[in-house]
Parts: structure tokens; sequence; C-alpha cells
């Protein structure tokens, strides 16, 4: 049992979703003939169930049934796609477009993506619509192109290449399903994280991603366990500028967590739209792209304060953050810093975190939601992030060691469909960060995985992300190769990594050992997967 309660504890006990008993084997056993359900785990572990903090479930419902155009999907060259493209063209059954995901031009031998009239060629004159890898830009045929009306937008290449307003007219035109299909990816994605030991996710839901109609429907199928699926912390990005626009949010969508989320101060690194506040290495003609001004950003804050809901934004560039944090304390001015504070609003990303951004996040009570996956697929001398921005702001990117040390409240997701839903793979990406003063220990990672998204929801006095008495049975069950106590790599840590001292043991996640297996993920001691 990974339990800071009770470290030593070898089985556990669930009544009426609560885990209301934790201890050793031989003392279970003399409760076994009055349990209704006994599971030999055979020396499985079990461990709070994690919480995926940033997920777009309808788009990875749609990623997991469209054209995969990532090296994992076997594409590798711009000539691999274009063919997906046709095969998916040529199977087509309805007249939906062909969707496709994952596409990185800095990964192709080509080095660029698909054109238009590329895409018109292999599709047959069939709609397409293929996202970068980021989600932030994609790609699209002259049918959807026309139908939707992207040449009239801003962000519209007659290349076929969408971004901004545009890529948000693309992708409500690619988007556009049935409401049996809708519900039926919204079960698919939130399956698909229970598989992976996923108990809860932070939806973050937006104009160009969902409908509030959608977002309703997703807090009806998981309102409780009994639906079979996942917990939902539910998030709409919609700016408001008077505390009337926020409640009129909140009566619209009841259950509602937050107004923020993927509210965007910019874009992305990959897609030349994260506004930094020095041009791009390989772009030296842009800064970025940034969608609110402080004014904005303050407008929003005080109206969700006054509405006593947290606020939150997507930001990524450091110019984006230095107008964030104009427009936070901006509303610090005008509500005072308790006010701000107890709200806990978020940012999502904060990729480009320096030492006075970092001081002025913990002054001002900010949590943080990351993603780990980002540095391993894209840190690194040779990654994305050094050919975009060179490598001396690379390196500085996604400093979770130093944010972790300030005493940040940090969550840990996967952006989804952008990186897997994968925590162990998020996991192990923060105790193998590319930057080695980032590196944090596994024990960190996996709190920032479990606990840290019910903290930064403002759900951790529910005593939810731990195997304690009294705490909601949200757990998943690993088979793993083996089990361990592993400090970051390169750091110094105060505790001792000697499995005698009562450190809960998690696997081994070592470059080479393969990846725990789940076996059983459980919401409130209701089966959401299984596999035993």
């Amino acid at each position: 049992m990974h339990s800071a309660a009770d470290p030593f504890a070898e089985a556990l006990l669930v009544d009426d979703g609560t885990v209301v008993w934790l201890g050793a084997d031989d003392t279970a056993d003399g409760m076994v003939s009055r349990a209704d359900e006994v599971v030999d785990l055979d020396g499985a572990l079990v461990a709070p169930g994690f919480v995926d903090a940033h997920v777009h479930v309808l788009e990875t419902g749609l990623a997991l049934e469209s054209v995969d155009l990532s090296p994992e999907g076997g594409v590798h060259s711009l000539a691999d796609a274009l063919d997906a493209v046709h095969r998916a063209a040529r199977a087509r059954t309805s007249e939906a477009p062909v969707l496709g995901f994952g596409w990185d031009e800095l990964r192709w031998t080509e080095g660029r993506p698909p054109t238009r009239e590329e895409l018109d060629a292999a599709a047959g004159g069939a709609p397409v619509y293929l996202a970068r890898v980021d989600v932030h830009s994609a790609v699209v045929s002259s049918a959807l192109s026309d139908a939707a009306g992207l040449d009239r937008l801003p962000g519209w290449s007659y290349d076929g290449r969408v971004e901004r307003d545009a890529h948000h007219a693309a992708r409500d035109a690619a988007r556009q399903v049935s409401p049996e299909r809708r519900t039926a990816l919204y079960r698919r994605a939130l399956e698909h994280a229970a598989a992976r030991g996923v108990v809860s996710v932070h939806e973050h839901s937006a104009p160009s991603i969902d409908t509030r109609a959608g977002l309703v429907e997703l807090l009806k199928l998981t309102a409780d366990a009994a639906g079979g699926l996942p917990h939902l912390v539910a998030y709409r990005g919609e700016q408001c500028v008077t505390v009337d626009d926020a409640r009129e949010i909140l009566a619209a969508i009841p259950g509602l967590t937050g107004i923020g989320g993927d509210l965007n101060v910019d874009g992305s690194i990959g897609s030349h739209t994260a506004a930094v506040r020095s041009p791009y290495t390989d772009a030296p003609d842009t800064s970025g792209v940034l969608y609110l001004t402080a004014e904005q950003i303050c407008n929003h804050l005080t109206a969700v304060t006054r509405a006593g809901v947290q606020g939150g934004f997507h930001v990524i560039g450091d110019r984006a953050m230095d107008e964030l944090l104009l427009g936070l304390r901006a509303a610090v001015d005008v509500e005072g810093p308790d006010a701000i504070a107890r709200m806990g609003h978020r940012l999502e990303h904060a990729e480009m975190v320096d030492a006075p951004t970092l001081a002025a996040l913990v002054l001002l009570g900010v949590r943080l939601s990351m993603q780990p996956a980002f540095d391993a697929a894209w840190g690194g001398p040779d990654g994305m992030y050094a050919t975009r921005l060179g490598a001396g702001r690379a390196a500085a990117l996604n400093p979770l060691a130093d944010l972790a040390a300030a005493g940040v409240p940090l969550a840990f997701g996967s952006d989804s469909p952008v990186t897997a839903v994968d925590p162990w793979a998020g996991v192990r990406a923060a105790v193998r960060h590319r930057a080695v003063d980032q590196r944090i220990s596994a024990r960190a990672a996996f709190r920032a995985s479990t606990r840290g998204g019910w903290r930064v929801a403002g759900l951790d006095h529910t005593g939810a992300g731990e195997l304690r008495v009294g705490a909601p049975a949200h757990l998943a069950v690993w088979r793993a190769d083996s089990l361990t106590v592993q400090a970051a790599e390169g750091q110094f840590s105060s505790w001792s990594t000697d499995a005698r001292a009562g450190i809960p043991l998690l696997p081994d996640l070592g470059p080479d050992v393969p990846e725990p297996v789940c076996l059983r993920t459980v919401r409130a001691g209701v089966v959401l997967h299984d596999a035993l």
C-alpha cells in the first residue's frame, strides 16, 4: 500500500466508497469472512489514483479515433502523413472530415507540414483537418477551408496552415458530430483514462474546443462513481468582464469549478504563437501573439473572484507571463491580496518562469498545472524548444524543481491530446527532466500527479489523493517489476531513500524499466477498469 499514513500496510478495507482500515495481512485475514469482495493482489501495488489536471475530453476522444500522425503512429515523414490521409479518405463512409492529430514537422525528414494542395490531392477533395501536435495550429484542405470561410479570418495562410481565429473556426468545422457520437467520444476518452489509473480528470473546455452543453453533459455523465467513469473537475475558458458575466456562466454550467483554464493569454512555442520577450530563434520576425491584455486579465480575475469561483489562464511564453502578472497585480489592487489568494487562481503550462516571476507567483498564491511530458517530448539540446528558442532559453523551461522548492502548489497532467494520457510517463519525465537541476523525486512527482490535482482544484479537504482512513477510495492497482524509493538523480534529498525509513514505495522508473501495468482503477469503491 502506497500510504504515508501507514507505509508498511499490506492490506486495505473499503466500505461504502471510503477507506476504513489499513494494516497488516495477518490482521486482514480476520476480516475476510465479513467482506463482500476479497481481492488477492498477489504482490501488486495499491496507490492513490492519478489525477490528470489538464485534459480536453472531446478532442481526446476524436484523436483516439482519428489518423495518428505521430512517430508512435508510424508516421515519420510528410510522405507517410499524406499516405495516411489518403488511406483514411478512401475508407471514409460519411461526409465527415478526415481528422488527424500529432504531426510535428521538426520530426519529419522534409521538415515542413503538408500544403493545402497536397491534402487536396491525397484526400481526393475530401475535407481534411490535421492538428499540429500542440493543437494550436493545423493544416486544412480546400474543402474544409471553403466550407468554414477560413480565408476571411485572422490566422489563415493560403498554403492551408491555420492559427488563431482561423484555427478556432477550423476546429469548429472539424468537430461537427451527432449528439450520440459526442457522448460515445466522451465515454471512450474517459474509459481510456481510467484504464491508465486515472480516477479524476480536469476538463478544460472553451468555445473553440467544446460547447457549454457538452460540458454540462460531461458533468452529468461523471456525477457519481456509479456511472463507471472518472470524476470530472470542470473549467470553462470564457472571458469575463464583469461579475454578471461570471454568474451567467456559473448558472449555465452547474457544478463548474473554475472559469478559465484554457483562457489563452498566448499560444504555443511549437506554433510560434507563445508570446516571448525576444524573437524566436528560428523565426526572428515574430515574438508570438498576446491574446489578452493586462486589463482584460485584471477584469476577468476581479469578476470571478467576486463571483466566488476560481479563475485561470493558459500562459506559456515569458512575455505572456509578464502580461499575466501585470493583470494579476492590478486585480490585487482592486480586490485585495487576501481575496485573490483565497481563490487560488491557477495557471496552465507556465513553461517560462524566471526568478522574479517565481517570487511573484509565490507571493500572489498562484497554483500551477504543468505537463512534465512536454520536457520529455521537446526538451534537450536537439529538441523543439532549442530549435525555436535557442539552447539558453530552452534549458530554463519547465523549472519543476525550482517551483517545488518554493512551495508553489503543483498539479501534473497531459494536456491530452497534446501528449498521451500516461501518468507514469509524466512522473518519469519529472524524475528525469532534461535539465538535471530541475529533476524532482519520484515521490514529489507522484504527489503532484495525484493529490496535487485535488489540491489545485480546492478539493484536498476531502482527503482524496491519499490512502488513509476516512479518505475516499480513489485508487489504482499496479503490476510493477520492482518497487523502490527514488530521489531525483543529481539532486540532494533531505529524507532517507532507505525503505526501512517508512517512505512509501513506488515502481522503479529507471530508463530501461517497463512502465507499470494498471490492473484495476477504483473511484469511491466503484471499479472503473479491471484487468485483474
